[in-house]
Formats: structure tokens, C-alpha cells, sequence
């Protein structure tokens, strides 16, 4: 008899404001540890939180993005453990009336679309980072305390890895045309949770397990794959899974049990006593919601109505950001949707693959592609010149015009010059002009390959060819 896996999602999502959500320090990643640290994120006893309004409104666009309900009076809960990367030994979080409720985002998985839902979004402040050194000891860094943070947690609809990984694309999509978390896994922006039960078809749940260090889509596959047949061979053996929180570690490809799974009244919860709760009335809501931006999906529908773009050209424009707002810059610039569109989806992203560049790291100056568009748009270089340019743009933020100078690029379209060096060819290639008369269509592109030839390579290949077929009558 076959098995079902029931999957529920949390994810973290660190937000992209400047300051962190209870004081005024920077979120910026990085710096020396312990920099970007005051007293009241540190935890100090007396002072006294503020919050970010920017933090509410994030999670108001991301709430109506998601459909979901928005709380309009909302509040703060103290969840209480003690851990060392916790200076206060509490979180702020949310449990009782969380931001945003019964939300959903649809998916598409094996040309099938499938909704899944969004139970809450709350909330919270990042804790701090321990570092584990075997010489030397644990070392604390609380430069991300305080930082904020939504907790995006689903209903437990998925039923396969692909799913997941198609909701965390969609999620991850969705946050970056927000413009509200940078969505880097490697710098811990994103980080996800996965619980995971199996279960005969038709019977209740089964204790589940919360899979965690997942910091990249391949890990979380991996981990996914890895823990349902851990739990299958377990039942199956005759044995029993335990609630339990269990770390990956993608290096083995294997998970280990971390602690036993707590449940919210391990937590103590109970209402933030520092912080007022939060009135959210429909102006407010309106005002968010009259400024969402055009996101993926859209993007997509327009490119492909108004540009006639193909399915695949857009879904590589749109598949991140950064990619699209290059897109729509360089379309703007040059007035060539299309052919702006055949450069990003095919040089750029040659050059991106054979440098791992990835989307969110590509750093490439529009007006400096827009000069060389417009050049070729116009017949002054030829395609081989135009991805050299490219090449040398993209590689080492080379002055195209210039790089097109020096190496004496720019294609010769004058008649005279053309109509010289056609000459000179026929003359030097009689036989080719005689196969030529007599039917063989294989030798006019001979004739024009000697006249580019003769040329460098620089004479432009329309005026050749009809100056060509001038001559030869």
C-alpha cells in the first residue's frame, strides 16, 4: 500500500529595511561582529522598544499580494526560550493576532496549477548568529538581532518535493518584485523550515518532523527526499517517528534529531507589554495597495501581448528582478523590445552560465548596451562585433565605443569603398562568377565571403550583396 507525505512550509523572510524593527541600528549584512549592535536589541535591561513602520507596511504589501486577510488590530507576544544567540532570553513575535491570515498563492506543477494556503504571516525579530570553532570555542555575534523578519507558515498541502520547490520559486519571485527582502539563501535572507508526516491514504496526519538548515532549494529537495523515506522505513520497520526538530546536513545527505519539537505553550507566550498593539484602518490598506507593483506573472502577460515575445524569452526576463529591470531599462533606451529581449535571454546569459554570475549579482551598465543595440539595429556592426562588444561590456565595464574604435569594428557603408572590393573580387575569381552564370547559386556566397574577407570583416554585408548582384547582372 502506498504512502502520502503531508508537507507544511515556514519561511523567514529578512526584510530590506534600512533599520531593524525595534531600534535604529543598520540591517545591512556584514560588517565586524558585534557592530551594528545598541542596547535595546542587545537586550539591555530599561530601555524600550519602537517599532518600524516600514516593517507593517512590508508585510501589508505582501499580505494583499497573497489575498490574504489583513488584522486590523494587531499585536506583539513574547515568546520565551532561552538560547545564547537570544540576548534577552524572549522573541517578539506574533502568535495570537498575527498580521495576516487565510491567505493562498497558486503554483504550477507538471502543467497542473494548485493552490496552496497561507495560514498566517507574522511578525518578528531575527535572533543573532553563533559561530562553532573546534579550537576556539562558540562565538556570539548579534549583529542580525533585532532585524526583522516575516514568517510566511502555509497549511500542510503539499504532497511532493516539486511542489515545494515550486511554491519557494513562486514565494521567492513574489518577495523580489515587492522589493521587500533581497531573497539571498546564502546570506540567511531566506531561510526555510519544512515539516514533513507520511501516512497511509485516507488516515489522520502522522507526527511530523521539522526539517532545518535548509539553505538552498537543492538541500531542501535533498532533505525532503532523504527524511520521507527515513519516516516510510521507520513505520514500516515497526517503529515510531517522534515529534521532533531535526538539523540536515547537506555535506552527509542525511538529517539528525536536534530536540524534540516544542509546542506554543513550551513557549510561554503572552502579550508584549513594551509595545502598543496596531490599528490598521482601510486608508491605510488602500494606500499600500494602490502602490503594489507589476509583478512576475503580469510582466509575463504584457511581454508577450505587446512584444510578441515567446514563452521561454519571458519566463527569462521575468525570472528574477534584477533580469527584468534590465529588460525594461534597455527597451526604454533603445526603442527594440525584441531585440533587447534576443540579447539579455541569449549573450548576457551565455555570459552569466560561463561566469556563475548569479541574477541578483549581475552588475551591467543599460546605456552602455543601449549604444551597442543601436549600432547593430542600425547595420553599423556586424552580430560577431556586437558580442565581442558585449563580451567586453559585461567582463570588464569596457567604454563600447571606444572598444569599437580601437579595434576598428565599425563597418565600412561606403558605396564607393564596397563597390571597389567587389570589383577586385570578381576579377581575382572568374571561375566562381562563371558557376555563378550557369546556375550554381553556391557561388555568389562564396564572392560575398572573399569581398567580407577582403574587407576585415568591417564591410557591411546588404551593400555588399547588392552591389554584387549589380555586377553580375
Amino acid at each position: 500500500m502506498n504512502w502520502e507525505v503531508v508537507m507544511g512550509v515556514e519561511v523567514h523572510a529578512e526584510l530590506s529595511t534600512k533599520s531593524k524593527i525595534f531600534c535604529g541600528c543598520t540591517t545591512s549584512f556584514g560588517g565586524q561582529p558585534n557592530t551594528h549592535v545598541c542596547p535595546v536589541c542587545a537586550g539591555m535591561p530599561g530601555v524600550l522598544p519602537r517599532l518600524n513602520k516600514a516593517v507593517v507596511e512590508y508585510a501589508i504589501k505582501l499580505g494583499l499580494t497573497l489575498d490574504c486577510e489583513i488584522t486590523r488590530l494587531c499585536r506583539f507576544d513574547r515568546k520565551n526560550y532561552f538560547y545564547p544567540d537570544l540576548p534577552k532570553a524572549y522573541q517578539v513575535s506574533q502568535l495570537y493576532l498575527p498580521i495576516c491570515r487565510n491567505g493562498n498563492i497558486e503554483i504550477t506543477v507538471g502543467g497542473e496549477k494548485k493552490k496552496i494556503g497561507i495560514r498566517e504571516i507574522h511578525m518578528e525579530e531575527d535572533a543573532g548568529k553563533l559561530t562553532h570553532d573546534p579550537q576556539s570555542g562558540t562565538h556570539m555575534d548579534f549583529n542580525r538581532c533585532g532585524v526583522p523578519l516575516l514568517e510566511i507558515v502555509t497549511e500542510p498541502d503539499f504532497r511532493s518535493g516539486e511542489e515545494v520547490l515550486a511554491y519557494l520559486e513562486q514565494l521567492r519571485e513574489t518577495l523580489l518584485y515587492l522589493d521587500i527582502c533581497d531573497c539571498k539563501m546564502q546570506e540567511g535572507s531566506l531561510r526555510a523550515d519544512v515539516n514533513i508526516s507520511v501516512r497511509r491514504p485516507g488516515e489522520e496526519l502522522g507526527i511530523r518532523t521539522e526539517m532545518k538548515n535548509l539553505n538552498s532549494f537543492k538541500a531542501i529537495g535533498r532533505a525532503i527526499e532523504y527524511e520521507t523515506g527515513r519516516q516510510i522505513k521507520t513505520l514500516e520497520n515497526g517503529g515510531h517517528i517522534t515529534q521532533e526538530t531535526r538539523r540536515w546536513d547537506d555535506e552527509k545527505g542525511e538529517s539528525y534529531s536536534m530536540r524534540s519539537k516544542e509546542n506554543a505553550q513550551d513557549y510561554r507566550y503572552f502579550p508584549e507589554p513594551d509595545l502598543l498593539p496596531i490599528k490598521i484602518d482601510d486608508r491605510w490598506i488602500e494606500g499600500i495597495r494602490s502602490d503594489l507593483p507589476e509583478l512576475a506573472h503580469q510582466k509575463r502577460e504584457r511581454y508577450m501581448r505587446d512584444y510578441a515575445l515567446s514563452e521561454y524569452e519571458t519566463s527569462v526576463l521575468t525570472g528574477h528582478k534584477s533580469i527584468s529591470d534590465l529588460f525594461e531599462d534597455l527597451s526604454n533606451q533603445t526603442g527594440e523590445p525584441t531585440e533587447s529581449a534576443h540579447l539579455i535571454t541569449g549573450v548576457i546569459m551565455q555570459l552569466m552560465n560561463s561566469t556563475a554570475t548569479l541574477p541578483e549579482d549581475l552588475n551591467i551598465d543599460s546605456k552602455k548596451l543601449s549604444y551597442l543595440v543601436s549600432l547593430v539595429v542600425a547595420g553599423k556592426i556586424n552580430r560577431g562585433a556586437y558580442k565581442d562588444a558585449i563580451e567586453a561590456v559585461f567582463t570588464d565595464d569596457t567604454d563600447p565605443e571606444k572598444y569599437i574604435a580601437d579595434n576598428g569594428l565599425m563597418m565600412v557603408s561606403d558605396d564607393r569603398i564596397v563597390s571597389e572590393t567587389v570589383d577586385i573580387v570578381l576579377a581575382d575569381n572568374a571561375d566562381a562568377v562563371s558557376d555563378y552564370h550557369s546556375g550554381k547559386d553556391r557561388a555568389f556566397g562564396f564572392l560575398i565571403g572573399q569581398v567580407m574577407k577582403r574587407m576585415g570583416g568591417s564591410g557591411n554585408p546588404n551593400i555588399a550583396r547588392e552591389i554584387l548582384r549589380d555586377r553580375l547582372g
